[in-house]
């Protein structure tokens, strides 16, 4: 047997993507309640879905956590205090919370609680103060480096989480007034609609210009350019950067010193990402763990980190960095650097268990040798390149759109499935 040495956490937005987590190996899933979590503009589990929720995820022996971690405000706590309760009797296994208000009426309610990266814990002290009020784990400061991190672990008995992988915040901790300030729509209230994102350039009220240069500048020897005279016409657009927008987190090749440091679960970014990304970045830290947990590492680990990160920059990313792990980062990014896009072209009839084979109506052309996604609530997201098809009991290379299919498929899926096909970018897209 196995001895489980971390605990892999994987996000959910909605259930396609729970069940995706579930079924590519997460030991434990977090979720928002809508109107209580940092993703206030993505879908979110109602309270009315929470059981059904903390179901299939206890049937699959995987824990379930609820985000209650948004700043809670006066006039906010008569809903919390009513909301709490209705989470205890879900049977969640656990609150994520960054408000010591949202801790006590947790802790009243006799329901665990997780302390967010939002409280920006960052020391061994604070984590006594927390054990003393009652909270179980805190998911550490993005900021803390590797290193910081093995000294607090030295240091307390609690349960140490960190984000290994997924989208990076310029503020501390993702505590930002940008949005608020621009668009009157607050990040510390789930809102955020990220205009670090976006391109920008810095100029000063006398036209002084501070341009941040990256590799596809010129000035690739130098961290910033200043200029005192007037504006020149020129390429405005090379001017312009994404100052704002860090690379993601990846921190798959680091498993063994993110062990080493005292990390006992290891964090994936996503609550706003699809169930193909869930599913993605799931299983591939999954193989990953797993294989340091057989002791393999040293053994498989370059034979497989090629094809891990060829998976995951297939689906949403910003490019990879390891973040303050090791470093300041330093490195910024556009907005998405996948390689892969998905287009939808069908949605599944029926599926018949018997001859392990899925009928799809398609609205799109489909050819052996493609990639396939097929999404859906209980099925979750499965990926798989078509390798057999069918039309009338005849095998067929290829099909026109408008057209019932059937394609060779061992996993179960359902009617009404989304299917969507794979298809790498375009360089210059």
């Amino acid at each position: 047997m196995v001895v489980k040495i971390v605990e892999l956490l994987s996000p959910a937005r909605d259930m396609a993507s729970l069940n995706s987590a579930i079924k590519n190996g997460a030991d434990s899933v977090y979720i928002g309640v809508q109107g209580y979590n940092m993703r206030a503009n993505v879908a979110n589990f109602s309270t009315n879905e929470l059981t059904e929720a903390v179901k299939t995820c206890h049937n699959a022996d995987v824990k379930l956590y609820i985000c209650t971690n948004t700043i809670v405000k006066e006039t906010d706590l008569g809903d919390l205090r009513k909301l709490m309760p209705i989470i205890k009797s879900s049977g969640a296994d656990a609150v994520i919370v960054s408000d010591l208000g949202a801790l006590n009426i947790a802790i009243e309610n006799k329901i665990p609680v997780h302390m967010s990266v939002q409280a920006n814990i960052s020391n061994s002290e604070a984590l006594k103060t927390l054990q003393k009020l009652g909270v179980s784990r805190v998911i550490l400061s993005r900021e803390n480096t590797l290193k910081e991190i093995k000294e607090i672990a030295k240091n307390t008995n609690m349960e140490i989480e960190v984000f290994v992988h997924g989208s990076m915040c310029v503020a501390v901790s993702g505590r930002c007034f940008l949005s608020s300030y621009l668009y009157n729509r607050s990040a510390n209230c789930g809102e955020c609609l990220q205009p670090c994102r976006k391109e920008w350039k810095i100029v000063s009220e006398d036209g002084e210009e501070l341009i941040i240069t990256g590799a596809n500048h010129p000035n690739q020897n130098e961290t910033t350019e200043k200029t005192n005279t007037k504006p020149q016409k020129r390429d405005m657009k090379s001017d312009k950067t994404h100052i704002l927008s860090p690379k993601d987190l990846c921190m798959l090749e680091y498993i063994p010193q993110l062990v080493d440091a005292g990390v006992t679960i290891f964090k994936i970014e996503g609550r706003a990402k699809p169930a193909d990304y869930v599913a993605t970045v799931t299983r591939v830290y999954r193989e990953a763990i797993n294989i340091y947990n057989k002791g393999m590492w040293n053994l498989e680990k370059q034979e497989n980190i090629e094809k891990w990160e060829k998976d995951l920059t297939k689906v949403f990313n910003r490019g990879f960095d390891t973040g303050f792990f090791y470093k300041t980062p330093n490195e910024t990014s556009s907005s998405n650097k996948a390689t892969c896009v998905k287009k939808d072209i069908g949605m599944i009839v029926n599926y018949y268990q018997k001859v392990e084979a899925a009928e799809i109506r398609l609205w799109e052309n489909l050819e052996l040798g493609e990639e396939i996604i097929i999404q859906g609530n209980k099925t979750g997201s499965i990926s798989m390149k078509v390798e057999s098809m069918q039309v009338d009991g005849k095998t067929i290379k290829k099909i026109s759109k408008g057209q019932n299919v059937a394609v060779h498929l061992k996993q179960k899926v359902r009617p009404n499935d989304t299917v969507y096909k794979r298809i790498i970018k375009d360089k210059n897209q």
